[in-house]
């Protein structure tokens, strides 16, 4: 049962992050669920595990860390899309 609750703190963590940036994480709510696994572990490596904990996760540290996860693979996602080439 606490896998299943990890999942769940970590789409919501994932959505969050989403949300606070404007942005949309590509995969919906398993993408949701990756930024908000991935960027826990950003935000604990970036700012160690202090604040409430829920699920497992550091709720403070992953949240920053996801939002910062998002805003990266925003920036990408523009770089790479097809038809957006700039012409220097």
């Amino acid at each position: 049962m606490s896998f299943i609750w990890m999942l769940i703190v970590g789409g919501i963590i994932g959505w969050l992050a989403g949300l606070i940036t404007g942005r949309n994480v590509p995969g919906g709510i398993i993408g949701n669920i990756i930024a908000g696994f991935i960027g826990a572990w950003l935000g604990g490596l970036i700012f160690g595990e202090w604040g409430p904990d829920i699920g497992g996760f550091a709720i403070i540290p992953a949240i920053i860390g996801s939002i910062i996860l998002v805003l990266i693979v925003s920036f990408i996602m523009r770089r790479i899309r097809p038809g957006n080439r700039s012409h220097a």
